[in-house]
């Protein structure tokens, strides 16, 4: 049998890789483009719940991308309270397969694509989604997605205001001085969810709550703003949903009935939000298949879960840097 190499990137590799917000965007959009064209494979996610999901559950997301030669399989924790030790939420590992062979071409931290990644769709469902002149952002939660949501969307809208909250002051303190010091603007930190959200041009809700509650109140909407709610544990209204001229998702397939968690899965499973009623999925409106915000009065609505064809592209992407720059070691596999 042929000798067998494997890429292995640690959590100090893809630092030192360092990502421009341009090469994760761009490295994103490609996954978008290529699901709406048909061109990827995306299993729905399937859970682990070692004791209770309000505890914490791994995530394990499976994709394929004919465009990059890839399959991919990534394991990602979440849980809640790693911050009494010391530890981020969550931490991931993604394995990268040739899909002809089934030969295992890398290993990689994933923590960080974990974060990147979701931060890159909420912005690319922003740039499809938003008004382009939105100049307010409240954001909801402090995780680690957190940061790359606020970074990516002040990227592309260079906002006027930013706004954040979440439950613990030191948490949300921390995580907007970080922000104040990588985007040299001020942050604006909340105590409440009405202050950070109401009125704002975008609003994102990455909470972490132990069961569902409607904390996002549909009336802090305006006429025109893009919502983007994605914490486990539905935080919306029930009829959040009916003040929308759109609602978009990442994938139908893992937000459709029956599926666990998710900000909108009351709506899908009670029937307010269904493939029929349903505007696109985000690949479709980037490969240009249906349209994204069509005129600056509507009110858009997009739900995400998470795709595994953005980990294996933001993999892909780490794996191609990292040997330019001869970061990272080649383990033997066979």
């Amino acid at each position: 049998m042929q000798e067998i190499w494997i890429d292995y990137l640690n959590a100090l590799d893809a630092k030192a890789l360092a990502l421009t917000n341009d090469e994760i965007l761009d490295a994103v959009s490609k996954a978008l483009d290529a699901q709406g064209r048909g061109e990827t494979v995306i299993e729905p996610r399937v859970h682990l719940v070692p004791e209770s999901s309000d505890k914490g559950h791994f995530n394990v997301l499976r994709g394929y991308v004919k465009a990059l030669n890839y399959a991919g399989v990534k394991v990602v924790g979440d849980f809640v309270d790693n911050y009494k030790v010391d530890l981020p939420s969550e931490l991931a590992v993604l394995n990268l397969f040739d899909p002809n062979t089934g030969v295992p071409k890398a290993i990689i931290d994933a923590t960080a694509i974990t974060d990147m990644r979701t931060g890159a769709v909420t912005a690319l469902g922003a740039k499809y989604l938003a008004r382009k002149n939105s100049k307010i952002l409240g954001h909801i939660g402090a995780r680690g997605t957190s940061y790359w949501n606020v970074r990516l969307l002040d990227h592309l809208f260079d906002f006027d205001e930013i706004r954040v909250h979440s439950r613990r002051p030191e948490s949300r303190d921390a995580f907007a001085k970080r922000l104040e010091a990588d985007l040299g603007k001020k942050i604006i930190v909340t105590d409440n969810w009405e202050d950070c959200l109401k009125g704002a041009d975008i609003m994102v809700e990455a909470s972490r709550l132990p069961e569902p509650a409607p904390l996002f109140k549909t009336e802090w909407v305006k006429k025109g703003a893009f919502v983007v709610p994605y914490g486990t544990m539905s935080a919306l209204e029930f009829d959040l949903t009916d003040i929308m001229d759109k609602v978009v998702v990442d994938d139908w397939g893992q937000c459709g009935p029956g599926k666990p968690f998710g900000a909108l899965r009351r709506h899908v499973d009670e029937g307010k939000v269904t493939a029929e009623n349903l505007h696109a999925e985000i690949g479709q409106i980037v490969c240009g298949m249906k349209p994204g915000r069509e005129s600056d009065e509507e009110t858009i609505l997009f739900w995400h879960r998470g795709l595994s064809t953005t980990d294996v592209a933001l993999g892909a992407a780490m794996v191609d840097k990292a040997r330019e720059m001869n970061i990272g070691q080649r383990l033997r596999f066979a």
